[in-house]
């Protein structure tokens, strides 16, 4: 069953069409400009992430030779 509002929604004019276009696409704009500053904070985060491999890296290295030295230290002592 067709109501009014469906009738209504239909018969639109054209500058009601244009509205409606010109809002889509600053609507689009705005999300471009979010998907840009979403994939700047993903490539920032990507490379934190490398420095923070490399840091962990080199931590357990030296907690390792740390260790290793110690051992050393008390198996020397006995």
């Amino acid at each position: 069953m067709v109501t009014e509002e469906d009738i209504k929604r239909v018969r639109k004019s054209p500058a009601d069409l244009e509205e409606r276009i010109d809002q889509l696409e600053k609507q689009k704009e705005y999300l471009q400009g979010q998907c840009r500053k979403a994939g700047k904070a993903i490539v920032d985060l990507e490379f934190q992430k490398g420095g923070l491999i490399k840091e962990i890296d080199r931590l357990s290295e030296e907690n390792s030779n740390l260790t290793t030295l110690l051992k050393g230290q008390k198996n020397g002592s006995d």
